[in-house]
């Protein structure tokens, strides 16, 4: 049994898909009741309370974490989900960490994240660790000002990243969950280019056939947007490297290709798979 949890994201389900397509047994974790594909079992937790993972963790051979908002919820302690999994006899652990616990060591969300790693490294179970950059479905906070008044707004918007599809983030974990041949390894996954918000933009307008408007807002009215969704200190890290990213956020990682066999996918693949979201 292998327990995903984010089961319903932009990662999880696709995940959660590719396992059952390899003849894996799954446990999907969500936070609500959630739809999931036949024969998959569904547990609902939330992780800020790592205690009630524990029902999804029976029988499990190995777990792919994702925290998300949960690493900075008050009173969080995600180093205890660590522990609860080596308790319940869980062999191997795929975490989806952050390229920033590499490229920004000092930011308070690194720290936190560096504390989740070194947690599982000492725990006497398998691990990997993924450390993306930043992700291609972001352009998701686009949808509804898309559809409706033919705009994107983003800050920074001549400064780019190679940012990850979600889909290839999955099959990289897939992989990683089912062959321990890649135990102890750290993945820093990206995509194949650097792209900015007004030239990502220009890709979803491409495939709508329509113009969209760019609008570039300041850093201060970026955050207020954020921290709407997640704590300030994270806004704060994220907006540092999308304001000026530094050499290293800027290299085009091998480990995509060299885990799944192919060159990750460009940014105009994953808007392809998602336009039905912009019309």
């Amino acid at each position: 049994m292998i327990v995903v949890t984010g089961a319903t994201g932009n990662i999880g389900r696709p995940l959660t898909q590719a396992l059952v397509e390899a003849g894996e047994q799954v446990t999907a974790v969500s936070r609500h009741a959630a739809t999931v594909p036949d024969g998959v079992r569904h547990v609902t937790a939330d992780l800020a309370e790592p205690s009630s993972l524990a029902t999804a963790l029976d029988g499990a051979k190995a777990l792919f974490l994702l925290l998300s908002g949960d690493l900075h919820s008050p009173g969080a302690k995600p180093t205890d989900i660590i522990g609860l999994a080596a308790a319940r006899g869980v062999r191997r652990v795929v975490l989806l960490s952050s390229q920033g616990v590499a490229t920004r060591p000092l930011g308070a969300s690194r720290v936190a994240m560096r504390a989740v790693e070194d947690a599982l490294r000492a725990s006497g179970m398998d691990w990997v660790l993924l450390r993306p950059g930043g992700f291609a479905s972001n352009a998701f906070a686009w949808a509804e000002s898309v559809r409706t008044r033919g705009t994107a707004a983003a800050p920074f918007g001549d400064v780019g990243v190679p940012v990850v599809d979600p889909a290839d983030i999955a099959e990289v974990a897939a992989a990683c969950l089912v062959d321990e041949l890649h135990s102890g390894a750290v993945y820093e996954l990206t995509g194949p280019e650097v792209i900015t918000p007004r030239q990502q933009a220009e890709v979803i307008a491409e495939a709508l056939g329509s113009p969209i408007r760019f609008h570039e807002l300041t850093r201060d009215e970026a955050k207020a947007g954020m921290i709407q969704a997640v704590p300030a200190e994270l806004a704060d890290d994220t907006l540092d490297i999308i304001a000026a990213p530094n050499p290293d956020e800027l290299r085009i990682s091998p480990d995509v290709e060299r885990v799944i066999g192919r060159a990750p996918r460009p940014f105009g693949d994953w808007v392809a798979r998602n336009i039905a979201a912009f019309r």
